[in-house]
Formats: C-alpha cells, structure tokens, sequence
C-alpha cells in the first residue's frame, strides 16, 4: 500500500534531522534538497486540491536577472503533475503581438479551472525591462502603469488567485553570479546581452522598481518580496508562501509555514535597497 502524504512528509523530516548533522560539502548539498522535499511534497497535495476544487492560480515571478526566478519555479515544479500545472516563459513580442492589447498575450496562457500557472517574467517586464532598455515609449510604460491594477483586478474578481513574487538580489552576488556564467561553459548560455549591461545600469532598474511596488503594491494585489541572495532560503520562503496564500486554512498544510522575517521583506523595506 503506498504511504500516505503526510507518511511520506514524516519520513522526509526524519532524514532530515539525520542529515543536519552531517558537515561535509556533499551531505549540506544533499540536506538542503532533502528540506526542499517537505514543502514540494506539499506542494504536491496542494496542487491535487486545485484541482479538486477547479481553482485558477497564477503565480508571476519577478526580479532583476540573476535573481534566481527560474531555478526557483523549477524548484517549484520539480514534482508537480504536469497536466495540472504550466511554466510560461515568453519571449520576444511578434509583430501581431505588438498590434494587440498589451495584456493579451498574457490572457491566452492563463489557467482554467484546476490549473496553475507560473510566469517566468511576466507582464511586468512593461515596468522595469522595456523602459530600461527602451523596448516601450514613454507614453505605453505611462499607461500600463495607470492600467496594470485594474486589470489585475478584473480576473481577481473573475476567481482568478494571483501571487505576485519579487525576488531581491543584491548587486553584488547578481555580479558573483554573472562571472560564474561567463567562466563556467555549462553555463555561459545564460548570459545575455542583457545580463552584461545589468550592472551599469543597476541604478536605472532601482528606479524603474521602486515606481513599480508604489504603483502596484494593493491589498488586493500585494507583492512579496523575497531576498535571493541565498538560493535555498529563498526557494523555502517562496514554498511556505505558496503553501500560506492557497491554502484556506493554514493549519490543513501540517507544516510551520512562519515566514523569516530576513528573507521575506515588507515592499516598505525593499523600497530603500
């Protein structure tokens, strides 16, 4: 008979006391993904549920590159039953795409019911990316500003569950992190072009994010901001966050989901780094 989830979550926590005393560089390593396999087995059941209840959730991902958004959502969706959830990374705007709508082709890859769905960026790139690197004019980066929350609103109203996900990387470990990627081949193909005029313009992407939380930052809509600058905590806090928001009672999760308070931070504080 296959063990239960919360068998299998027990059994999860006991390697896990085992394993915390263990010191070598292997055993950490091995501890670490071990702690990640409580909240993703949760994450698990969690999914079941959504799609028990036909419930829509959309989870975006945002922060400057290098912050950790996709090792994370993999993270995230390691285990996950691939019929009940998707990853939508977009890319480049087709010359129809820039014909349309702005949110448009935002809206064909939102969940039906029993779904999640996470954005690997998102339309949010209107208010940080584009009027950086000069992608959108001054009048569309204006308007999305002044329209971003009404539509947010619009599908909240619909039965739509919105997580708005800001991680936090510090200037210097986004610079730790671009020169692993330009020594290491296994993983040069991630640096950009754009990657490699992130640290010149560090100050310009301050800016365009401070404009963004004070214009976007609601009760309805809130963004939770998670420092990334250590990978593991971050992966965690983003976990127990998932876990703490779709959860309807907190207690039906069985696992202490308090939040650090040094890893999520209040958009009040995020706003001075």
């Amino acid at each position: 008979m296959a063990n239960t989830n919360e068998e299998i979550i027990l059994q999860l926590r006991e390697e896990n006391a085992i394993l915390r005393n263990r010191q070598n560089e292997a055993d950490v390593y091995y501890a670490k993904m071990k702690e990640l396999e409580v909240y993703q087995a949760k994450l698990v059941k969690l999914l079941t549920q959504i799609e028990e209840r036909s419930q829509k959730v959309v989870i975006l991902f945002e922060g400057r590159d290098a912050a950790g958004k996709g090792s994370l959502i993999g993270s995230i969706a390691q285990y996950l039953n691939p019929k009940h959830y998707r990853t939508v990374a977009l890319g480049k705007p087709t010359d129809e795409e820039r014909s349309q709508w702005y949110f448009q082709k935002y809206i064909k890859h939102f969940p039906k019911g029993g779904e999640m769905v996470l954005f690997d960026r998102s339309w949010y790139n209107r208010a940080m990316v584009e009027p950086v690197f000069g992608f959108c004019t001054q009048e569309e980066y204006e308007l999305f500003l002044d329209t971003v929350i009404p539509f947010e609103d619009s599908f909240i109203k619909h039965g739509t569950h919105l997580i708005k996900i800001y991680l936090s990387v510090s200037k210097e470990v986004q610079n730790e992190r671009f020169e692993r990627r330009r020594t290491d081949p296994l993983r040069q193909w991630k640096l950009s072009e754009i990657d490699m005029q992130a640290q010149a313009m560090w100050g310009d992407f301050t800016q365009k994010k401070r404009r963004m939380l004070e214009a976007t930052h609601t009760p309805e809509s809130p963004w939770h901001i998670i420092r990334s600058d250590d990978k593991h905590k971050a992966r965690i806090e983003a976990m127990k966050l998932i876990l703490r928001e779709l959860y309807a009672d907190e207690e039906e999760s069985g696992l202490d989901l308090q939040a650090d308070d040094d890893v999520l931070v209040s958009v009040e504080e995020e706003l001075f780094r």
